[in-house]
């Protein structure tokens, strides 16, 4: 599932320029969407790019010499000052609603927006669902049971939003009855907040890989041959790197270049990840040659606890280097191996801490990430590949 982090950014918040602070803050931090009035959605359109959604409202309909030339938002939300917020008492009948009539005729991107005041609001986000594209839903007394509730009810008729006003009540969210929501409507202005949000968001996104040691069998000089360094456009801590190798069923931790040397400075944006031919693993669990590997491009940054993020390529860098084959088993008896660069600025990770390759030596345990599968243009498939 895709998960999103939505900002609320109407007349409630304040007046323009306290709204702009807030929506500047989103996008400097990575949200997804932008929840504003009418009125607002060309002014965030100049702020920067991002999916925006207006709550409907009479300037939605009635056009005048000044709003015809408005931008559409990405999404019309009826339920403010109406049915939704309890400004307009809840129909006996929903299917009178006019939140609900209004959501019906939208001809684009369509959600409701409903604060659960009690038992009926739940019935009327239930309804809601049955027409809308996005079900936001809010309460300030309650917190797990209406959106179990609401979870179990509305499954995938519906993307399901649910408000809150820090990033632990969006961890929360995310993770309720496994499942969790959608996306979180964020109610804040703190920018600290704000990005550690985004940061909840990217965290459920993330796989978290089955690490193992294999046993270093062979190593040997094999000559000169091009060398790629993967330059990211991240900052990597002490214990990340990048899995690259050979064989597409057995990649080789590489640390990124976060030690000094008495010959180089860190370059810890940097993983010295092998030869050409060699695969890297890309976020999405798949792998890509690093002859392949461009600026603007995604790989997978991998702690030694298997813990997973996502990197940006900055560049790319082939150079004629020597290098070692190195050679490692696994507990099943099967062999992978893969080309390192000569030096001892290119470190793996061992059962006995960080080593250089030119310290390797047989028997040493190396940590690997070992899956039995195929591979045909980097994605996983069911047949017979022998690699060798």
């Amino acid at each position: 599932m895709t998960r999103s982090v939505w900002l609320k950014a109407d007349d409630e918040v304040g007046d323009w320029e306290a709204r702009k602070r807030r929506i500047t803050a989103g996008l400097e931090a990575g949200i997804d969407w932008v929840l504003v009035d009418q009125r607002d959605v060309g002014r965030v359109r100049e702020l920067g790019r991002v999916d925006v959604a207006a709550f409907a409202g009479d300037d939605v309909h009635v056009m005048d010499a000044e709003t015809e030339d408005a931008p559409e938002p990405d999404a019309v939300i009826v339920g403010k000052d109406g049915e939704g917020d309890g400004t307009v008492d809840l129909p006996s009948d929903l299917s009178g609603s006019a939140d609900l009539t209004t959501l019906r005729r939208s001809d684009t991107l369509g959600g409701a927006y409903v604060r659960i005041l009690n038992a009926d609001y739940e019935s009327f986000a239930e309804a809601a669902a049955e027409d809308a594209d996005f079900t936001i839903v809010v309460g300030e007394d309650w917190k797990i049971i209406p959106l179990e509730n609401l979870i179990a009810r509305i499954g995938d008729e519906t993307d399901l939003v649910t408000g809150v006003r820090n990033a632990e009540e969006a961890r929360t969210a995310f993770e309720t009855l496994e499942l969790g929501a959608d996306a979180v409507l964020l109610d804040t202005d703190d920018p600290d907040e704000i990005r550690a949000t985004v940061e909840v968001r990217n965290a459920t996104e993330r796989e978290t890989l089955d690490l193992e040691y294999a046993t270093v069998t062979d190593l040997e000089e094999t000559g000169s041959a091009d060398r790629v360094c993967v330059d990211t456009a991240s900052m990597l801590e002490h214990d990340e790197g990048m899995l690259v190798g050979s064989m597409s069923r057995g990649l080789f931790f590489v640390h990124a270049e976060t030690a000094d040397s008495p010959y180089v400075a860190s370059r810890p944006f940097r993983v010295n990840a092998g030869a050409v031919h060699a695969y890297v693993r890309t976020p999405d669990g798949g792998t890509k040659y690093l002859a392949e590997l461009k600026s603007g491009d995604e790989v997978q940054i991998v702690d030694t606890a298997g813990n997973t993020r996502e990197a940006i390529v900055g560049r790319a860098k082939i150079e004629k280097r020597p290098m070692f084959r190195i050679e490692a088993e696994l507990e099943n008896g099967d062999r992978i191996e893969t080309l390192l660069q000569n030096a001892e600025t290119i470190k793996v990770a061992t059962e006995s801490g960080r080593k250089a390759v030119t310290d390797l030596a047989v028997d040493d345990e190396v940590l690997v990430r070992y899956e039995d599968v195929a591979r045909h243009f980097g994605e996983a498939v069911e047949e017979s590949i022998i690699e060798k």
